[in-house]
């Protein structure tokens, strides 16, 4: 295998990488220049070798996920739509078993199963080995810069078959050879999701123009929060509730040739994040997923709003909003049809799924048959933005313009077209300045910040507890 020495050693140096829920930057190399020509261009998918996968058709796909979502997806608009249904984690294609294996992504589990079963794969028998896994942004770049992840061109797929996808989907799962690894079939870019009700007590309504004016930059945002406070409302639920949408918009990395620096545009966050502490005007929660959070999400929820992509909204917002489940999305279900959507103070993404190959398949065709058909079909792509409950922002432009441009409405938001917000916001994406091998430092630099938000360590002393532990998980790095 090449380069298997190197492989196995980067692995080994990342596998202290801390893992997050979602999901959310170009192959920007540590001296801050791009692996694959200027920011937004089109990633090569030449196969290394110069030839595609010929090999026989295996019988069994094991698929190694994290959570339901890829399960979900591929039975709804893969498996003939639904109608050969996942049973305990099992499906069938045709006369090929699928595997769905899953590991919790909560600490280092889901990326230490793969660093178990990734090297030597190859070797192992043929129903045994992992053929597909999936894996989030921040911790893409440790994947896709190994030989233990094909190539896309060596499943026979082509630049011209992805053509239409967003390109900093692609430039994030591209190594440093300029190869495109993993393919996603949707982008992320995050609106501002507030409530409907809330907006119309202390705004004194809920139209967009009004909400929009109202958090149009951090300014208005704050003073915002400020009447919410007054009114007993809680602008944001947890203290890293704003973070991407500082992070996303950092004129450099996290680490730039090898030397860590926490960007200014992180200090920002920290600082507005105290200030809403202190104001009680978020809920002190220390966790997204907290119950404390996702409480503000029910019918008589308090928090006016949530930044987040697609996924937030219809993977965890959706059914943590509904009074009866299995009433399903219907307005008044709960909070449902009690949400709008705005672009808010500045645009952003986080997290997404890309499905990668895994180096030893022997699952080549039906792999290429799911990226084609899940990642590439423009009518997919509009069945996944327009399905009820479901509402995935797609990786496709053209699919994605088409939809916003109908008649389209949401139930979740109230009747709401969601992608005429959206779409604009996803033009706007640019990774070239932030991505990192390290992306999940933002994690780290969030924990660390947790005392400074509650009072018990000042900011310098936070930030050193940043560095600190930073450096004795990487300890290849400096400090800035």
């Amino acid at each position: 295998m090449k380069n298997f020495k190197k492989s196995v050693a980067l692995v080994a140096a990342l596998i202290l990488t801390a893992s997050t829920l979602a999901a959310c930057d170009t192959a920007e190399k540590e001296d801050g220049t791009t692996a694959a020509t200027e920011p937004g261009a089109t990633p090569t998918t030449a196969a290394p070798t110069g030839e595609a996968l010929t090999v026989e058709q295996g019988k069994v796909l094991n698929i190694y996920v994290w959570n339901d979502e890829v399960e979900q997806r591929l039975e709804q608009f893969y498996l003939t739509d639904g109608e050969a249904p996942v049973v305990d984690g099992v499906a069938k294609k045709d006369d090929i078993t699928i595997n769905f294996l899953k590991t919790p992504n909560e600490g280092l589990a889901y990326q230490d199963k793969l660093d178990q079963v990734l090297p030597g794969n190859a070797d192992k028998a043929a129903d045994e080995r992992a053929d597909m896994f999936a894996f989030e942004a921040d911790y893409a770049l440790k994947y896709v810069n190994t030989d233990f992840t094909m190539d896309i061109g060596s499943l026979g797929l082509t630049d011209a078959d992805f053509a239409g996808q967003y390109k900093y989907t692609q430039q994030i799962a591209t190594d440093d050879n300029g190869l495109i690894k993993a393919v996603s079939w949707q982008a992320n870019p995050c609106g501002l999701i507030y409530r409907r009700s809330i907006a119309t007590d202390v705004l004194g309504s809920d139209d967009l123009d009004t909400v929009q004016a109202a958090v149009a930059d951090w300014t208005k945002y704050a003073e915002t929060a400020a009447k919410m406070g007054e009114k007993g409302y809680a602008m944001e639920s947890a203290y890293g509730s704003s973070f991407r949408q500082f992070s996303n918009n950092a004129q450099k990395a996290i680490v730039v040739d090898g030397v860590i620096s926490v960007p200014d545009e992180w200090k920002q966050w920290a600082e507005q994040t105290k200030t809403f502490a202190d104001n009680g005007w978020n809920l002190k929660s220390d966790g997204m997923w907290s119950g404390a959070s996702t409480a503000g999400y029910k019918k008589d929820g308090k928090v006016f709003c949530y930044a987040g992509p697609a996924w937030l909204f219809n993977f965890t917002m959706l059914p943590n909003a509904m009074d009866d489940p299995d009433a399903g999305a219907v307005a008044g279900n709960g909070s449902v049809g009690d949400w709008g959507i705005v672009a808010g103070p500045a645009p952003s993404y986080w997290g997404g799924t890309w499905l990668a190959a895994a180096t030893g398949t022997d699952n080549g065709e039906i792999i290429k048959d799911i990226m084609l058909k899940l990642c590439a079909d423009k009518e997919v792509a509009k069945k996944l933005a327009t399905t009820n409950g479901v509402e995935d922002y797609a990786n496709n432009i053209a699919g994605m313009q088409e939809v916003a441009a109908s008649d389209f409405q949401s139930v979740f938001f109230g009747g709401q077209n969601q992608f005429q917000i959206l779409a604009p916001l996803a033009e706007k994406i640019d990774v070239s300045k932030t991505l990192s091998p390290y992306g999940q430092l933002a994690e780290t630099f969030q924990n660390t910040m947790l005392g400074y938000f509650e009072g018990t360590v000042s900011y310098d002393e936070a930030l050193n507890n940043f560095y600190s532990e930073a450096l004795t998980r990487y300890p290849e790095l400096t400090q800035g």
